[in-house]
């Protein structure tokens, strides 16, 4: 570590500081295997996009811009992570930690605004999806500008599974408030007014659930809604808790506690979200059914076409 006043040009991740290192090699494994998992998954849906004309639609270009979103994070996020454990390798340059830190920030900007697009009306989500993955950039580069102006002089030790703001600026010499105010109140604003709209949207869709005459559609409206609202508030939820804990003097966290929040909230939805979105939706299943009776040569009965599981069709 450089204490005395040079430059830091590498940091090192640490990862879980109470991690004996007789268990290294299982922690290693368990994030390959969650790593290829989430990828293997998340490209599964893009290509069934990219290969059936029927799904390319508005609302499931934006479930694949989610896919393509989850990819990003996870390969951005977790390679490094598995080297750590893998070969004890954590050491990274100061501008590619830099990188790591503003796309770290980036997908999960993007997500947010992908997540809020999600419960829009159709159209406007499809314009507003291509736009979200330009705007996302911004809120990330609001703390990796002023990241670059910043001295880091002392220690290079990041106790966290990949660079994020919060882990650098700990790191930088000197008063650091400003800046960690500045970019609580861009991660603040990016996460919690897509949230409010989200949060609308659901009041939208409880008071139309209410309103069906069909037992059986409010029965399945409200399984594929309600599976959706647990995602989403595991996404926002421990985000907030994790940016807020210094605000309040009686809330604490460990920090090996604080990296297990922030894995679980990052790593969490991107591999259950293929799935969900798989899974529970009836024409994806359908799509699959006929790949399967393809391969054996036998010809599908034709169904009528249904239509995706996203929030803004479950008004």
């Amino acid at each position: 570590m450089p204490e005395d006043g040079s430059i830091t040009n590498t940091f090192v991740i640490v990862g879980f500081p109470s991690l004996q290192s007789e268990y290294f090699h299982l922690v290693a494994w368990f994030f390959f295997i969650l790593y290829v998992t989430t990828v293997v998954g998340n490209v599964l849906l893009v290509m069934v996009f990219a290969l059936e004309r029927s799904l390319q639609k508005p609302m499931y270009i934006t479930m694949v811009s989610l896919a393509l979103s989850d990819i990003g994070f996870t390969t951005v996020a977790l390679p490094k992570l598995i080297a750590r454990y893998w070969w004890n390798d954590g050491s990274l340059g100061f501008h590619t930690c830099l990188f790591q830190e503003h796309m770290i920030h980036y997908f999960g900007s993007l997500n947010s605004l992908i997540l809020f697009t999600m419960a829009l009306d159709r159209y406007v989500a499809i314009c507003l999806t291509l736009f979200c993955w330009v705007v996302a950039h911004i809120f990330s580069g609001i703390s990796t500008v002023n990241l670059t102006m910043m001295p880091f002089c002392g220690p290079n030790t990041i106790i966290q599974a990949f660079c994020d703001t919060l882990s650098l600026i700990s790191l930088v010499c000197g008063d650091t408030s400003r800046h960690y105010n500045t970019a609580f109140a861009a991660a603040m604003f990016v996460l919690y007014v897509p949230l409010a709209f989200i949060i609308f949207s659901y009041i939208c869709i409880i008071i139309s659930i209410l309103r069906m005459a069909s037992g059986e559609g409010r029965k399945k409206t409200f399984s594929t809604c309600a599976t959706q609202g647990c995602i989403i508030s595991i996404y926002y939820i421990p985000r907030f808790f994790v940016y807020s804990t210094p605000y309040f003097p009686n809330l604490t966290l460990t920090p090996d506690k604080r990296i297990a929040t922030t894995l679980f909230y990052s790593l969490f939805p991107p591999l259950i979200n293929p799935f969900i979105y798989c899974l529970r939706t009836k024409e994806i299943k359908e799509i699959f059914r006929r790949w399967v009776l393809k391969q054996h040569d036998i010809t599908p009965v034709k169904q009528s076409q249904t239509v995706p599981a996203t929030m803004s069709h479950c008004r």
